[in-house]
């Protein structure tokens, strides 16, 4: 009897044992299926954000050639406003030696002339 009750528990351990086994072999399989699943989301996620930054990298190198070509035209803006500039400088200097010109050219005009009525007043002098 003891026997039968012996052997009657140690069935009963090796059955328990077998299904304990076989429950942790299907949480096992379980774990790795959940761990699975999430990894696959995070690559989602992932594979995402890869392609968003590569999209931001893309248009931050064509704005900053967009940056680039806007410095350059502002440059070559300058330059052509400067030297506008100075062809103004440069005709306001033109016109103001054509009237210091033009009033020395009155003042010898106006003292020939006036040498001129003097020696028509008193022609017996300049012989």
């Amino acid at each position: 009897m003891l026997s039968s009750l012996i052997k009657e528990h140690q069935a009963k351990q090796s059955a328990k044992r077998v299904v304990q086994e076989q429950k942790r072999k299907e949480c096992i399989v379980a774990a790795n299926d959940l761990t699975q699943a999430l990894v696959d989301h995070l690559n989602v996620g992932v594979a995402q954000a890869y392609l968003n930054q590569k999209k931001l990298d893309a248009e931050a190198k064509l704005l900053h050639q967009g940056a680039i070509n806007f410095s350059k035209q502002t440059q070559q803006w300058l330059a052509l406003v400067e030297n506008f500039s100075s062809a103004l400088k440069e005709i306001g200097d033109v016109e103001n030696w054509a009237r210091s010109i033009e009033n020395e050219m009155k003042i010898i005009t106006d003292t020939l002339e006036r040498a001129y009525e003097t020696a028509q007043e008193n022609p017996s002098s300049s012989q």
